[in-house]
């Protein structure tokens, strides 16, 4: 697969481009058409959630660094955030459950074995509790596993879409026709 071509300002920080003033200058117009002029917002479900937010002003950074921060980019870095938070959320839920686990499983430990027979229906209990607590986690990591999938496309597809934004400018410019040639038929 070829290199994708080259944004403008990259162009013309190196000044050692083969491309004429007419094909940088095309180059340039083309880029600026496809920016909105207004900068990536947050939305206010994503201000509202502290790791959202985080996440969202970290993404911002990033953009603003290599000039990507168009708002045409809010509605899927938006999506991110908040599915960035959800993960967040999942992993602490599995986590609490690992932990009452380890709580059932040290008061199992702590009733006596000669105590055990007359302790048979609460130890019975406390053993579905823990096989409860484990199907839950078992439920915490597919949804985890959907939304880091998720993620992973939403990833890929922002990604993309800023390179194929820069593959849609065309490399060279428009050759201008020759009227004389054209009438000679050449």
């Amino acid at each position: 697969m070829p290199t994708p071509a080259k944004p403008y300002t990259v162009l013309s920080g190196e000044k050692k481009s083969h491309r004429t003033k007419a094909e940088l200058n095309q180059r340039k117009q083309a880029e600026e058409s496809l920016a909105s002029d207004k900068k990536i917002g947050e939305r206010k479900e994503v201000k509202d959630n502290k790791v959202a937010h985080k996440e969202f002003n970290r993404i911002k950074k990033l953009l603003e660094k290599i000039e990507k921060d168009d708002a045409f980019y809010e509605p899927v870095i938006n999506r991110y955030c908040m599915i960035q938070a959800e993960c967040r959320e999942i992993e602490e839920r599995r986590e609490s459950f690992g932990r009452l686990i380890n709580d059932f499983a040290e008061l199992m430990g702590t009733i006596p074995k000669e105590d055990r027979n007359s302790f048979v229906d609460e130890l019975v209990i406390i053993s579905n509790n823990i096989t409860k607590l484990a199907g839950q986690i078992n439920a915490c990591d597919k949804l985890l596993q959907q939304k880091r999938k998720m993620l992973f496309d939403i990833e890929k597809e922002n990604i993309m879409t800023i390179a194929a934004a820069l593959r849609t400018i065309p490399k060279s410019a428009e050759k201008k026709k020759n009227p004389l040639l054209e009438a000679l038929g050449g």
